[in-house]
């Protein structure tokens, strides 16, 4: 496989630094919340910490991969840093447990965005194909964010307060701003589009409902209370009206006709599926290690390396494995098993479980979800048009997030009853044990649940390619992007994706069967495109010496393709032949690009296909491998 190019890592590098912003602070604030409840009071709130940030990213999230479809996904990405930054200083400075909830929902908000606009760019640059070696990187700064956060979380409260677990969002945020502003292209016009508000508002509606009925149910208030039966009622009320309004909207937020292709039906309840067993039951294991071992903050997070050594590996590795071999089913099949496993161990963990086998037990939990987290977004984006990459990104995030909203209100509501059956906030360190122990329980069965949906997941062969310059080559009837000038600018932004220009001549001369070396064929094309040129005009073009050229034109007048008469070179019929063959291959190469396009419906774009072709094969960028 050919190394990847530095402008793509630029890319990459820049959504990785944006991505740990959101991934950290999932994960960072699990450490300060024993020390957030002891300076606010409110145990029974205690998921609310979490859970506020995850609904908010999770109702947005949809709305994030829309906007970005419609309007450019760089200046929404650069948005949602900046009001994940504001949330961020706020939380540092509440006063109050309903302040700091106000403000973890206000920094989910931008959360989600981050996520969501992360993956979907990825899949602007990346072809699916090769999308498995750059998931997997990001899947590893989840796992360096699943330790490094409830270590640094630790390091703050130990010696610093809790509210720089927040406050440190604010210089990396400013670093990922300025990395993102400075590498990421932006989508040169805007096109008028309708936004769905109404979709969005019901689905808010709906999934706020829900996840309190989660949350207060059982705890708060009785499961058969009329404030949880009426949150219930409405909750279904407004996801039936959401449902109506998509299969309505001009430009629905999550179209429902996605949820026609099996992929997308199957990896979005997966993804429901991993996240309410991995995100509820990891918001609890900090919890585990301080109270019933009595380890520091800091050791707590500590503790967890184990975890993201599991789950790093695997998702770096099974990266480049599809990357490579092209298949992704047998990875999350893989992966829900050994997330059974592991919280089936989870479940047995007390107060007398040594430490050596709690990392044990981390470890294969992180291992099982390397596997699987990453891929659902692969094979999502690999079955969709390019038009829909944003809103089926989002959808796979949505799932997985609200499926995590949902942990952790019911693992929080399954604790709290727990804890309170043992003697509530003054039980010691067997009773959390217990509590803790009953979590995992019902996360086993979750997790075979997704196991048994991974076995419907169809392996769709990767796509090679991106498919953006398909959407671009689609004239919307009231845009500008379909004037030849726009249609011209997406097919040289293609084509200076392309490899090397040695490369690109030797691959041209290989395909069309000579054994020219890339010179002698950039060479080729070059005389056939003036039809006689001097030796000398050659050379300076090249800026080489006239005799350096000779080893590149000896072949062609060697086999006739080429007649030299002193200084000057002439094409042959032959060699018009030839030339018009590699120029055949290069626009077949680039017809290539342009996945699910139909060009016998587009004659005009196969003209500026074939004329683009011909001016780059033999232009002056070739002229510097001589």
């Amino acid at each position: 496989m050919r190394e990847p190019r530095r402008d793509i890592w630029v890319v990459i590098g820049a959504l990785m630094l944006s991505l740990l912003l959101a991934a950290l602070d999932q994960t960072i604030v699990s450490t300060a919340l024993p020390t957030i409840v002891r300076e606010f009071g409110g145990l029974d709130h205690l998921s609310w910490v979490v859970t506020a940030y995850l609904l908010a990213s999770t109702v947005s999230t949809p709305l994030w991969g829309k906007l970005g479809d419609q309007y450019g996904r760089k200046p929404l990405f650069q948005a949602a840093i900046v009001i994940f930054l504001i949330g961020s200083a706020l939380c540092g400075l509440a006063q109050d447990m309903t302040g700091l909830i106000a403000f973890r929902a206000l920094q989910g908000l931008g959360g989600g965005g981050l996520i969501v606009l992360a993956m979907a760019i990825v899949g602007d640059v990346v072809p699916p194909r090769e999308r498995g070696r750059y998931q997997g990187y990001f899947g590893g700064v989840f796992a360096v964010a699943s330790v490094v956060g409830p270590l640094a979380g630790g390091l703050f409260v130990d010696h610093l307060s809790w509210r720089w677990v927040f406050y440190v969002n604010l210089p990396i945020g400013v670093a990922a701003l300025i990395a993102v502003a400075v590498t990421l292209p932006a989508k040169p016009d805007r096109t008028r589009h309708v936004i769905d508000y109404l979709g969005a508002v019901l689905l808010t509606v709906a999934v706020g409902c829900l996840v309190l009925v989660t949350t207060w149910g059982g705890t708060v208030y009785a499961w058969t209370s009329p404030p949880v039966l009426v949150l219930a009622l409405t909750a279904v009320v407004f996801a039936a009206l959401f449902l109506a309004a998509e299969s309505r909207a001009a430009e629905p937020i999550l179209p429902l006709r996605l949820f026609r292709l099996p992929v997308v039906a199957v990896t979005s309840a997966m993804g429901f599926v991993v996240g309410f067993a991995m995100l509820g039951g990891l918001a609890y294991l900090p919890l585990f290690l301080q109270v019933v071992h009595g380890v520091s903050a800091t050791l707590s997070g500590v503790y967890l390396l184990p975890m993201m050594a599991g789950l790093l590996a695997t998702s770096i590795t099974t990266g480049r494995l599809i990357s490579r071999t092209g298949h992704y089913r047998r990875f999350p099949i893989a992966g829900m098993a050994i997330m059974t496993v592991a919280m089936l161990l989870l479940r047995t963990l007390d107060e007398t479980t040594s430490m050596w086998l709690v990392g044990t037990y981390f470890f294969v939990l992180g291992f099982g979800i390397g596997l699987v987290m990453q891929v659902l977004v692969i094979a999502v984006q690999n079955v969709v048009d390019y038009k829909d990459l944003g809103v089926a990104t989002s959808a796979a995030t949505f799932f997985r997030s609200i499926g995590g909203s949902f942990g952790v209100s019911v693992f929080g509501s399954i604790f709290a009853g727990e804890l309170a059956s043992r003697g509530g906030n003054t039980a010691g360190p067997h009773a959390y044990a217990e509590s803790i122990s009953a979590i995992f329980t019902w996360a086993a069965p979750v997790a075979f649940a997704g196991f048994l949906l991974s076995l419907f997941l169809r392996e769709v062969p990767l796509r090679t390619t991106t498919g953006a310059t398909a959407t671009e080559f689609t004239p919307h009837p009231d845009c500008a992007d379909s004037s030849q000038a726009e249609i011209e600018r997406a097919l040289t932004l293609l084509m200076r994706r392309d490899p090397c220009a040695r490369d690109l001549y030797a691959d041209l001369a290989r395909r069309a069967g000579y054994d020219f070396s890339a010179g002698t064929a950039w060479v080729l094309c070059r005389v056939a495109r003036e039809g006689h040129v001097s030796r000398r005009t050659l050379a300076e073009r090249a800026g080489v010496a006239v005799d350096r050229g000779t080893p590149y034109t000896q072949p062609l007048v060697d086999r006739g393709l080429i007649e030299r008469s002193g200084d000057n070179l002439t094409i042959t019929t032959t060699g018009r032949r030839a030339a018009r063959r590699l120029v055949g291959i290069r626009r077949a190469a680039l017809a290539r690009h342009l996945d699910g396009w139909n060009p016998d419906s587009n004659p005009e774009l196969t003209a500026l296909l074939t004329r683009l072709a011909a001016e780059t094969v033999g232009d002056d960028t070739g002229a510097t491998i001589l």
